[in-house]
């Protein structure tokens, strides 16, 4: 049995419990918060843009405490499970890891390739595992479009575009500054750049056009260069003030034998699939397949077991490594680069 301290307690840490809920190898066997209120197991004040609000849980078979040092001398926790805000991250990997934890820390890894070097090393010094938790690769439209390209079920990898966007997302504190949160890029588009990554191989170049909020990059779309010539892959993401339609993400996916296609929204509060994942064959007719499950808390449950096979037997995930976490961020900062200097930048 895996025993799992969850470090800070808000919405990603809220989802996470859910999900630890239903694998049968991993325990919640303590959390820190500094909230009174949470440390007696009052969660209801949680709510985010998916799952279900926050609600009362039993805390008496767990250990509580009101800080990470507390919980990093529990000798009983295997893995810390860091739920903080990006900033905070690079502080708590590295002292996690130096107690002797494994690490699960939540994307983006850090707000800097520097701070995220750190925590590597930390890792490879420790001995113990770093993962990133990108959960994109685990919703089933994303991870059948994954299995197909390692599988090589439609031919070949050819491009493909990804878009994802928010309204303004004014509820979040501090959501623009580049030294709290990082902006769009970093807490929205960190999820595609991390995806184009995993299908495509790192990228050589990037090409961005965007707006700016302040010193931020408010949205824009980006041509990614590839030492594979064939490979044409763009993606656009960001924040369009648009109440209405609170989130949105789709892609199309070009293989050799195949077009992958799919769009969903929330708009006016409510969840609209305007195209199912939608597979269009080169010759035939199109259909759409049957998917694993759709809810998206079962998606942070295979991202978690993901994680559980990793810590049992001991190799980095091939989805969840610090490396790949690493290299999504690049990607982010070489955009950004790319906005301000209006032009290409190499990667």
């Amino acid at each position: 049995m895996i025993k799992v301290g969850i470090v800070g307690v808000g919405f990603m840490s809220w989802i996470h419990y859910l999900a630890y809920q239903k694998i049968r190898g991993i325990q919640v066997a303590a959390f820190c918060s500094r909230d009174p209120k949470k440390q007696k197991g009052d969660w209801r004040g949680i709510q985010g843009n998916f799952g279900p609000p926050g609600e009362k849980i039993d805390v008496s078979k767990m250990n509580v405490y009101a800080t990470i040092e507390e919980l990093l001398a529990d000798d009983s926790i295997d893995m810390v499970d860091i739920c903080l805000p990006p900033a905070m991250h690079e502080e708590a990997t590295i002292a996690a890891l130096n107690a002797g934890k494994h690490v699960l820390v939540e994307k983006p890894i850090a707000l800097s390739t520097k701070a995220a070097k750190a925590m590597q090393k930390a890792a490879d010094k420790s001995g113990k595992l770093m993962l990133t938790a990108h959960v994109l690769p685990f919703f089933a439209e994303f991870n059948f479009a994954l299995e197909a390209a390692r599988s090589g079920k439609f031919g070949k990898l050819l491009g493909g575009h990804f878009k994802r966007l928010i309204s303004n997302p004014s509820w979040l504190k501090d959501f623009f500054d580049l030294e709290k949160v990082g902006g769009p890029l970093l807490d929205l588009h960190i999820h595609d750049a991390h995806f184009i990554r995993l299908m495509f191989g790192m990228p050589t170049s990037v090409s961005s056009v965007g707006r700016m909020n302040g010193d931020c990059v408010e949205y824009c779309t980006t041509q990614f260069g590839f030492a594979e010539q064939d490979y044409v892959v763009t993606a656009t993401s960001g924040v369009l003030h648009q109440a209405t339609r609170s989130f949105t993400h789709a892609f199309e996916i070009h293989y050799e034998n195949a077009t992958l296609l799919m769009d969903f929204a929330v708009i006016d509060g409510a969840p609209v699939s305007s195209m199912p994942l939608t597979v269009l064959p080169r010759k035939g007719k199109s259909k759409q397949p049957k998917l694993k499950s759709t809810d998206p808390i079962d998606s942070f449950v295979a991202e978690l077991k993901e994680v559980e096979k990793s810590i049992l037997t001991g190799e980095p995930s091939s989805i969840l490594a610090g490396d790949l976490a690493v290299d999504a961020l690049v990607l982010c900062q070489k955009q950004a680069d790319s906005v301000a200097k209006g032009k290409a930048v190499r990667v």
